[in-house]
């Protein structure tokens, strides 16, 4: 049962939503709130938002009742910004809209479009989206502002706080601020005036300082998604222009995004890589270096543990295997629209790290064979991990940046730090020309002695990113729950002072998104962590990553088959600890049509998964399971004698097609509907699409 506050807001809002998209059902709210991440709070109530007014509505509703906001998009973020136990209000389905501007130069896009599919607006043109992270196949244009994501080959010239054209923001008030719209921002000044000043305040307060001023110039020189992005402080003087980049990365804590319009990127048609190996991560680091001045469109590091992991693969050549242990690679990709200049970027390259001595020798290549091969050694690194870790565990994917001259003892001290609290599977690979380190590593939260390694591991390398590199703890995965406590130790006092004021500035009652980027508990990151319980063989592995959501035929009607595997997960959750018989109940009462009869077991998601889950043999197997004797004897039954059963279909839906000549479709209709009720819903209804009997097909021509 709801709140008093929670049932009001509901009853409503239901005045102006379609109540079937205002969730408050166990089953649904749990699906719904679970994001990507390793941290898990179930909202009270889901609003399956469809448009901005809706979006007004909701918050002005919310904020006369004092309730807190959440918004979201994929949820494929992972660092706990998309969740909430309070109100998640979800813009995917309705925010579709997108639209070519300036012949071309920019593109206007809604938050429920995924990035690849703004891509393929762009393609026919030659053009693309600056931002490329690796989940845009899943990922959503407003994860993707809120988070500031980039990705392997945009770096920090083409992210999302340098392309970002104009933007669309509700305030915490139901305040609507179109910056692309003259009307809009002049209304905005005069009626905002306390919010504008507050903003140049800062910003004169900051530029008034110079050692807080240089302080940011030089953590934005490399990749910094740590708190808000303050360097709009110190880039514009315009506060207009300051509010609009202020939101590239707020994850979702200031205000909605309806809209964002990008400065759209020439996507070069010529492409070629090499996967070159040095003797050491030193070596790779210092040609990284010498890369920074080359025409090159992107270099990844990948460490011996990253290579180890593909090493097995059909396409990976033999020497893989023969490897030294201190080995280490470079993927260096290079564009152009001309294949001539392409060759001399490809030379330019060779001459300029022809100083350091690589382990083979190595080619440029753009067979699409070997292209994809190295890409996919790259890419797959992540789901290697997520498919080797043990059930029970989960799949910790953190990102840090250095300066890029201390990138090569920055990798040997994270490696040892991985050695110290022995996460002996944990991978380092990442955008090395920006400095920018993944790391991917299995965790278990299932006991206190688990998440103590992890509080020390996150303690030192804290420590180690700021103290001793002075570099970045968030690069480009967002603040989340799980750095916000040490957003502070990495800026100081008095940047996160202006940080809180920010937040303030924009939400005084602190209820949009609240305890994300900014938060004062110490130890937030240890907590809220999601269980993830065993619960059948085929889908153990699921990161809940949500890159099968995009492929799945279902999703929107009922659950997706993330969301499927997160209810199954936690009917054996319940199921295994007895210790909420009624939760189960709820649950289980919802589950037939949510996971079962509207899963169209076609095996789509597989295509997408990182993993290669199968959610549909999954669900066959659910199927299976759920029978009782009599529907396995009637199924059984059934598959011996094919024969027969056609014929009685075909006998019936001729004479169902009889009496709907018969009557007519209204008669018909009502005549269904009737039969319908009366047998309790066994008597399935008929429709006028219901085709008619066909012939029996002659076998012996």
């Amino acid at each position: 049962m709801l709140a008093p506050s929670y049932q009001k807001l509901k009853d409503i809002l239901s005045v102006t939503i379609d109540s079937k998209r205002i969730l408050t059902n166990p089953l649904q709210t749990l699906a719904y709130g679970t994001d990507a991440s390793f941290y898990r709070l179930i909202p009270k109530i889901v609003i399956l938002a469809h448009n901005e007014a809706e979006v007004i509505e909701i918050i002005k509703q919310a904020k006369k009742l004092d309730i807190a906001l959440t918004f979201r998009a994929a949820g494929t973020s992972l660092s706990g910004q998309a969740i909430t136990d309070s109100v998640l209000v979800v813009a995917t389905h309705g925010w579709k809209n997108f639209e070519l501007l300036e012949e071309n130069k920019k593109i206007k896009l809604e938050p429920g479009i995924v990035g690849a599919r703004a891509n393929t607006f762009l393609a026919p043109h030659g053009l693309k989206i600056g931002p490329d992270p690796a989940s845009i196949g899943a990922c959503m244009i407003g994860g993707i502002v809120a988070n500031n994501a980039s990705g392997m080959c945009c770096g920090t010239a083409q992210n999302s706080y340098q392309t970002i054209a104009d933007i669309r923001i509700v305030l915490h008030d139901g305040t609507v601020l179109d910056t692309a719209d003259a009307k809009s921002v002049d209304a905005f000044k005069k009626n905002q005036t306390d919010l504008i000043q507050e903003i140049e305040n800062l910003r004169d307060q900051i530029k008034s300082d110079e050692t807080l001023y240089n302080q940011i110039k030089n953590k934005f020189k490399i990749k910094n998604t740590t708190g808000y992005s303050i360097n709009a402080l110190v880039d514009y003087q315009d506060s207009i222009e300051i509010i609009k980049h202020l939101m590239v990365g707020s994850e979702g804590t200031l205000a909605f995004i309806s809209n964002v319009t990008f400065k759209t990127i020439i996507d070069e048609k010529h492409k070629s890589c090499s996967l070159i190996f040095f003797n050491t991560i030193k070596d790779a680091c210092n040609a990284t270096i010498l890369l920074k001045s080359a025409p090159v469109a992107a270099v990844e590091l990948l460490d011996r543990e990253s290579i180890r992991s593909v090493e097995n693969d059909d396409d990976a050549p033999a020497y893989f295997k023969t490897l030294p242990e201190s080995a280490c690679a470079l993927l260096v990709e290079c564009r152009d629209n001309d294949v001539t200049v392409l060759k001399e970027k490809q030379d330019a390259i060779r001459l300029q790290i022809q100083s350091i001595p690589t382990y083979t020798n190595y080619e440029f290549t753009s067979n699409p064979k070997q292209y994809y091969f190295n890409w996919k050694a790259r890419k797959g690194l992540l789901p290697t991990v997520g498919g080797l870790r043990k059930n029970g565990t989960t799949v910790i994917i953190e990102d840090v940046a250095f300066p890029l001259p201390q990138l090569a003892d920055a990798c040997l001290e994270l490696k040892d730090l991985f050695k110290k609290y022995e996460y002996h599977d944990a991978v380092l690979f990442g955008h090395a020309l920006e400095g920018n380190l993944h790391f991917v590593f299995s965790q278990d939260f299932s006991n206190q002695a688990e998440v103590d390694r992890y509080e020390k591991l996150m303690s030192e390398l804290a420590v180690l990113v700021v103290d001793r590199f002075n570099g970045s703890l968030k690069a480009e995965h967002g603040t989340g729950r799980n750095m916000a406590p040490f957003v502070e130790k990495e800026w100081g006092a008095t940047a996160y002072e202006i940080m809180k004021r920010i937040k303030n500035i924009f939400d005084p009652n602190n209820k949009i998104n609240p305890d994300v980027l900014i938060n004062p508990d110490p130890k937030a990151h240890l907590k809220n962590l999601k269980p993830m319980p065993e619960s059948h063989a085929i889908v153990d592995k699921c990161m809940e990553c949500g890159f099968c959501e995009p492929h799945c035929v279902s999703e929107g009607l009922t659950l997706s088959p993330r969301q499927r595997i997160v209810i199954a997960r936690e009917i054996s959750r319940l199921e295994e600890s007895h210790d909420n018989p009624q939760r189960l109940a709820d649950i289980r009462k919802d589950v037939t049509y949510q996971l079962d009869e509207t899963c169209a077991t076609d095996g789509l998601c597989a295509l997408a998964c990182p993993v290669h889950i199968d959610t549909g043999k999954f669900v066959k197997t659910w199927r299976a399971n759920e029978l009782n004797d009599s529907n396995k004897k009637a199924g059984a039954f059934i598959g011996s004698h094919m024969a027969e059963t056609t014929a009685v279909m075909r006998t019936g839906l001729k004479m169902v097609s009889f009496f709907h000549s018969l009557f007519g479709t209204k008669i018909m209709t009502t005549l269904s509907n009737g039969f319908h009720f009366i047998s309790f819903g066994k008597v399935p209804k008929w429709i006028p699409e219901m085709p008619k009997g066909a012939n029996k097909i002659n076998t012996k021509n």
